[in-house]
């Protein structure tokens, strides 16, 4: 059997081999690497630091197996340079990660300052906090509910609370997790007592939720509410009328589910947003294809 063949069978058990850190002369004619690619016996010292010592026969691996000493090639090894274990590094490093090329970082940092210290309405005088959005920037998933309640001006994160807890089911039931989609409202301030939210501040609000969805990008928009629904559409019918239809906002695909806070009085009613959240589903994946 080819000694490489041999080690690369050595190395899918997961056995380690000892091999010499220089091997002679004629052993890298007969087996040539190619350019820019590590040998296996390279592959095994790979991320070591510079300084530590590889094993000996007369100081054996920690877990070293009988079959480690049945294959062992025994000669001197020999400090490995500086420069050998760059190059090793080099060729072994991670390619480094790329995010989307419309994520911009400044422009996030810019658009949560303007929104914390914004007061185009009376809200900022009632507000504890602003409550700028939470999730993945990168998202495909983009969901937008009304305003943000006692919970969330208290917190400063959009749907915790009871409310919170039953929406992040909702998203686990259609296989994804809170970190993967964006979640934001239309209102980046509470409405005392929870009130609906007024024409001029959601007016207020427009440019902040506008820039958000420019950032993002998302594939698609789930409308979390009827006053959401309603006001992100610019139309009055109800939320039965919204339903299972693929709308659009701003050239994006948009459908609409029932509100969690609806869904925690109206208990009965959380078949139909199961309904919601498959059509919405369903939309999706219409998308992918």
């Amino acid at each position: 059997m080819e000694e490489s063949v041999r080690l690369q069978y050595l190395e899918a058990m997961g056995i380690d081999v000892w091999v010499p850190r220089h091997p002679p002369v004629v052993a890298e004619q007969a087996v040539a690497t190619p350019i820019g690619c590590a040998s296996p016996s390279e592959a095994d010292r790979v991320g070591a630091p510079d300084n530590e010592a590889g094993p000996t026969p007369q100081q054996p691996a920690i877990g070293e197996s009988s079959v480690n000493r049945q294959h062992a090639e025994p000669a001197p090894p020999t400090a490995a340079s500086d420069s050998s274990h760059k190059f090793e590094s080099d060729a072994f490093a991670p390619l480094p990660h790329h995010p989307k090329p419309h994520t911009d970082d400044l422009a996030w940092k810019d658009l949560q300052h303007q929104v914390s210290i914004c007061r185009a309405c009376f809200l900022c005088e009632t507000r504890t906090q602003t409550v700028f959005g939470v999730g993945n920037k990168h998202a495909d998933w983009l969901l937008i509910g009304e305003a943000p309640g006692r919970d969330e001006d208290l917190q400063g994160e959009p749907f915790v609370g009871r409310a919170g807890q039953l929406l992040n089911e909702m998203i686990r039931a259609i296989g994804l997790r809170r970190e993967q989609v964006y979640i934001a409202n239309m209102l980046k301030c509470r409405p005392p007592n929870n009130r609906d939210p007024q024409a001029d501040e959601v007016a207020a609000c427009h440019g902040f939720l506008k820039r958000q969805i420019e950032l993002i990008r998302p594939k698609l928009i789930l409308a979390v509410g009827r006053i959401a629904a309603q006001n992100l559409l610019h139309t009055q019918q109800p939320l039965s009328r919204l339903r299972g239809m693929r709308h659009e906002l701003e050239g994006i695909p948009l459908t609409v589910v029932h509100h969690p806070a609806y869904l925690l009085r109206s208990l009965p009613e959380k078949a139909k947003a199961w309904e919601d959240l498959q059509f919405a589903l369903s939309v999706y994946q219409s998308l992918e294809q």
